[in-house]
């Protein structure tokens, strides 16, 4: 499958995921009007839907019916919103642009931003909750408590902050591994767990799926490295640089672009053996895998 054929396959699951997000954002009274327009503006702006379309697909692999899996991959995004309207925050990464569009609290103010943010992270929960009541299953609790975790302190909370603290400080390649691990891949990684366990997958399927999560994130996250370096400002959405302006570390702060490039392989081919325990259940997610290893965004 080439590149373009992905990309359209892609554009495809991109609306299917909005439609999904579009269910549970409920109508608001005039009094919410103005945070409801917050938080669509960002969760409506063209993003990637890389973390729902994984863990739909990795449910997929198990279970044709996705219907038992919709709340949570609306939840996974909605969690995946917030955290970039507080990344791009002035207390924090201070940015004025994510996926070509002025960030949040550039339009709405930063006490709104923040707010628009909280009301995402409580409405993926709430979300989430709904789905374990309507389906009536342990299995529901499970995968919450696994995105919850992918999320928290342990997880994308725990590198936000050490990559926070770590800005402008003599930083070594073990505590960049560390952040890697837990802002990016952590999530990707909690999506795809999620998505096996709901499809009522066995212990050696989610620890495959975990394997190969892992792999992905880690390579997505040296991908990022390498784009913010030499990627344009118009595919990426963002200003470049930007890790050097916040004096932050990457990848390419203790190697070379051809390692880099290596080493984003080297994770890519980790990602795909740890697919092969699936078959061709998993043809879907190998050609996900080439596409980011390769995609220039």
């Amino acid at each position: 499958m080439s590149q373009q054929e992905i990309k359209t396959i892609l554009s495809k699951k991109i609306k299917e995921i909005d439609k999904i997000l579009e269910e549970y954002l409920e109508i608001p009274s005039s009094y919410e009007k103005v945070i409801h327009e917050a938080i669509s503006y960002s969760l409506f702006a063209e993003g990637k839907r890389i973390r729902p379309i994984l863990m739909i697909e990795a449910y997929r692999m198990l279970n044709s019916d996705i219907t038992g899996v919709k709340p949570f991959a609306a939840a996974i995004e909605m969690i995946h919103t917030y955290s970039l309207i507080h990344d791009d925050l002035p207390a924090m990464d201070n940015d004025d642009y994510r996926r070509g569009k002025l960030t949040n609290h550039k339009v709405y103010g930063e006490g709104i931003a923040i707010l628009a943010g909280d009301a995402l992270l409580n409405l993926a929960f709430e979300t989430m909750i709904q789905g374990a009541l309507e389906h009536n299953s342990i299995l529901a609790l499970q995968a919450m408590k696994v995105i919850g975790k992918a999320a928290g302190v342990k997880g994308m909370i725990g590198g936000q902050a050490i990559d926070l603290l770590s800005e402008k400080q003599e930083l070594t390649f073990d505590t960049l591994h560390y952040i890697h691990e837990h802002k990016t891949a952590s999530l990707i990684t909690g999506a795809l767990q999620a998505g096996i366990i709901l499809s009522g997958g066995n212990s050696e399927q989610i620890e495959r799926i975990k394997a190969f999560g892992y792999a992905l994130g880690m390579a997505f996250q040296i991908q990022d490295d390498i784009l913010d370096q030499i990627g344009s400002e118009e595919a990426l959405g963002k200003a470049i640089h930007s890790d050097q302006k916040n004096g932050k570390l990457t990848y390419l702060s203790f190697e070379s672009l051809e390692i880099a490039k290596e080493k984003v392989r080297y994770f890519s081919n980790q990602a795909l053996e740890s697919l092969a325990y699936f078959g061709d259940s998993a043809a879907f997610l190998i050609q996900l895998t080439n596409y980011l290893m390769n995609r220039s965004y």
